[in-house]
């Protein structure tokens, strides 16, 4: 199995907690960055949004792209997994843009997490048009074309309903080859269709291991269908550990106080409204983002580590973990369940790596 966890860019992911201890600021996410590869992290997800959907639209947020090239400068081994949103970013010039931080980083450091946008009200803020639901998909499959061509070729023409592309020049190409992962989620027809066809890796939102299953099956036989190779699988997850399991009810409970009048609360139901879920959501889904307390990660140690065997036996080959505050709970989990997997003990840990 592999760890990874979301950079907290907007301040924390805790919808009913105002001050999480982690501040969105550039200072906080590369001592962060720094420290998870040290104690066994693998990866960390780099989420863009302009604005801040978690503590409300006008808290502080970092910009992602700007955040992934100063990290991949002060990082050795740890993957950025960026998140990029084609109806914000031009196809070309996000492919040169994402192929200069692929050099800064290294061979296999950068990989992209192909987003369609959801929020409306952001995109509106930005001065850019919000397309449907599945016209963002149709725009996403051609923009992948596009930044897929131009990494692998030059004098690069492409003619689309959204983008025009003629004779595109682009030097020098990634260097990681064939191209930087390129991860994608979504539980609509139309998104698994695109990601089955188009992308190396499938990001689930927070589900039990059983439900896990079945996606990555469902996945899978459509990969097969269209004769490619094996997709990598990730799954979000929050995750709370305690020396025993009362202990880690009572964090549960206090993160679950849901107020209806927080800052991100009407962003929340703008997500509901512009995203197609495969089922209902659910008070723990709004308390913590990606319905990560559905993933089961909340418990003793032993608990955890068991609930984690049955993700990799589900066929998952990424975590990706929310927790609160990030830096203690990331030091607690990796000397709890990381280390204990991989048999490594914690001080050990940045000489290995």
């Amino acid at each position: 199995m592999r760890y990874g966890y979301w950079l907290p860019v907007f301040g924390g992911w805790l919808r009913n907690v105002d001050n999480e201890q982690m501040e969105a600021s550039w200072d906080y996410s590369r001592r962060l960055a720094q420290r998870s590869e040290e104690i066994g992290f693998d990866l960390t997800l780099i989420a863009e949004l302009s604005l801040n959907d978690i503590k409300g639209a006008g808290a502080p947020t970092l910009e992602a792209w700007s955040t992934a090239a100063a990290l991949a400068a002060v990082t050795k081994r740890l993957e950025l997994m960026v998140a990029v949103r084609p109806t914000f970013h031009n196809p070309a010039l996000l492919a040169k843009q994402a192929a200069n931080i692929d050099e800064i980083a290294g061979p296999g450091r950068l990989s992209l997490n192909v987003v369609s946008s959801w929020w409306a009200d952001e995109a509106k803020k930005c001065g850019l048009h919000f397309d449907t639901h599945d016209d963002r998909y149709a725009r996403t499959a051609e923009w992948l074309q596009v930044v897929d061509g131009i990494w692998k070729q030059d004098h690069f023409s492409f003619a689309g309903n959204y983008y025009r592309i003629e004779d595109s020049l682009m030097q020098p190409k990634p260097i990681t080859k064939p191209r930087p992962v390129i991860y994608a989620g979504g539980e609509s027809e139309a998104a698994k269709e695109l990601i089955s066809e188009r992308c190396d890796a499938y990001v689930m939102h927070g589900d039990p291991p059983s439900r896990i299953r079945e996606k990555i099956a469902d996945m899978s036989e459509r990969r097969e269908r269209k004769g490619l190779p094996r997709m990598q699988f990730g799954v979000a997850a929050f995750s709370i550990v305690r020396d025993t399991e009362p202990e880690a009810k009572r964090e549960l409970n206090r993160i679950m106080d849901v107020k209806q009048s927080a800052a991100g609360y009407d962003n929340y139901q703008q997500w509901i409204a512009g995203t197609n879920l495969d089922r209902k959501v659910s008070l723990e889904d709004y308390s913590v983002t990606n319905r990560g307390l559905a993933s089961g990660l909340v418990g003793t140690p032993a608990q955890v580590q068991e609930q984690v065997a049955e993700f990799e036996d589900a066929g998952a080959d990424l975590l990706l973990l929310q927790c609160s505050p990030q830096f203690e709970e990331m030091e607690r989990f990796a000397e709890t369940v990381i280390c204990r997997e991989r048999t490594v003990p914690l001080a050990e840990l940045s000489e290995v790596h």
